[in-house]
């Protein structure tokens, strides 16, 4: 990526987030100073936090093969339901561990708090760079040449799922592009159903569209960030969505709630525009559907383009004090791809892995039985290769999401529009960013 973040460690900190300086108590034989990445003497425990349903397992097997650096996991809930604010109190107090999973979006915060070990010095770290999908390596240097923040763990690349059953049965091709999503949406709407469901709070969703139409939401150049929630990519996919809406061809349920599961079981909701971890919330929302689904790639705002947009995804991160980076990294690397440990986390939690050669694994390689046998892995393999590797996050993703989901309710029930909430968040945002006294742009 072109974009650089250099300038973050030199941002001031504000208020109880100061982190700088602080230290973890991670077991004994510790040698190296913090930042450094020189081989521990003698046993090392370290200490990671994650909330990956059967990480234990995985941890498990590492303890086994490796006596003498043992990993003790903790599991919470996910970041911004708890696990992130721990990390800061911890970070605060001194008693961070060792190792913590960070989603993407997450990473910018935790950099411009000081948070995180810069794993650049790790050779090992440096060399794994081609073993991962390009645009997530992208995502864990934030753009810098010569940064690193974290080792990525997984990926979010997006299609379609799509109800095979009714748009055979009713004569409706797959679409293709966004126009073709549309009048489909309009014989779905005529056939008594939705195409879709505009979700008010996923806009890790709306961000993902924004992210295949080439769109960017923040960048930075190395001293002050750019925030620009309201550019032209950013219109097109808002206009898009306030069409749909306006013209009650998608419904409104809020995401995740039983609402939401009912009306993709009952049929009334054909298809979901989602990541790839979409698969399981669809088979365990609707049940009654198993067979009856199947996965295309994403449509297209252009026809013949080949570009797909990213939702979701994670990083193992070293934090800021760490007595055992070297030991920390190569529990990362080997978690995140050795084969064993990528495959056990795609059983046990369906973990898409962010490496190339996980992309492969024989566990992703069968016909799912929910959607009619099809192999839609394959699909999101093709997907993950269409990802723009240049997105950015910004260091105030969770303000930012939920400023732009405070307009999305609103939009969703007529009261103002989906665009007029991104001009509303660009505002908020950018103030947000002058209050932690980080350098913005104009």
């Amino acid at each position: 990526m072109q974009h650089t973040t250099k300038a973050l460690a030199a941002f001031a900190l504000v208020g109880t987030l100061a982190l700088a300086g602080c230290s973890t108590a991670s077991g004994d034989g510790g040698s190296s100073a913090a930042g450094d990445c020189t081989p521990s003497d003698g046993k090392v425990d370290l200490t990671f936090t994650s909330w990956i349903p059967g990480i234990e397992d995985a941890v498990q097997m590492w303890n086994e093969e490796n006596p003498d650096i043992q990993v003790a996991v903790q599991t919470g809930p996910n970041g911004n339901s708890g696990t992130y604010q721990n990390f800061f109190n911890q970070l605060k107090a001194g008693n961070a561990p060792d190792l913590g999973q960070i989603e993407y979006d997450a990473l910018p915060n935790f950099r411009v708090q000081d948070g995180l070990e810069d794993l650049a010095a790790c050779a090992d770290v440096v060399a794994a760079e081609e073993q991962f999908v390009p645009w997530t390596w992208g995502q864990v240097t934030l753009g810098t040449d010569d940064e690193i923040y974290g080792v990525p763990q997984d990926s979010g690349p997006m299609g379609l799922f799509y109800r095979s059953d009714l748009f055979e049965a009713n004569g409706i091709a797959v679409p293709t592009t966004w126009d073709e999503y549309k009048e489909a949406a309009k014989q779905v709407r005529a056939a008594g159903g939705y195409i879709t469901n505009f979700s008010q709070t996923d806009i890790n969703q709306f961000a993902g569209f924004v992210w295949q139409a080439d769109g960017q939401w923040f960048q930075n150049d190395g001293d002050e960030w750019t925030v620009d929630l309201t550019g032209e990519a950013s219109k097109t996919v808002a206009d898009y969505w306030q069409e749909l809406l306006d013209e009650d061809l998608v419904s409104t349920y809020p995401a995740w709630t039983d609402e939401w599961n009912n009306a993709y079981n009952s049929g009334e909701v054909w298809s979901w525009n989602s990541a790839v971890w979409g698969a399981n919330s669809i088979a365990s929302g609707a049940p009654d559907t198993a067979g009856k689904w199947s996965v295309a790639l994403a449509p297209q705002w252009n026809s013949g383009e080949a570009k797909a947009g990213n939702w979701g995804g994670s990083s193992v991160a070293v934090f800021k004090g760490s007595e055992h980076v070297y030991e920390a990294t190569k529990f990362a690397l080997w978690l995140n791809t050795s084969d064993e440990a990528l495959t056990a986390l795609n059983t046990s939690a369906n973990i898409y892995p962010a490496t190339v050669a996980g992309l492969d694994l024989p566990s992703l390689q069968e016909g799912v039985e929910f959607y009619g046998g099809q192999k839609i892995y394959d699909v999101f393999k093709e997907a993950a290769t269409q990802v723009n590797p240049d997105f950015v996050w910004g260091p105030t993703m969770t303000q930012t999401y939920a400023d732009v989901a405070d307009g999305f309710k609103a939009a969703a029930s007529g009261q103002g529009t989906l665009f007029e909430s991104l001009e509303n968040a660009q505002k908020t945002t950018v103030d947000a960013l002058k209050a932690q006294s980080i350098p913005v742009a104009g």
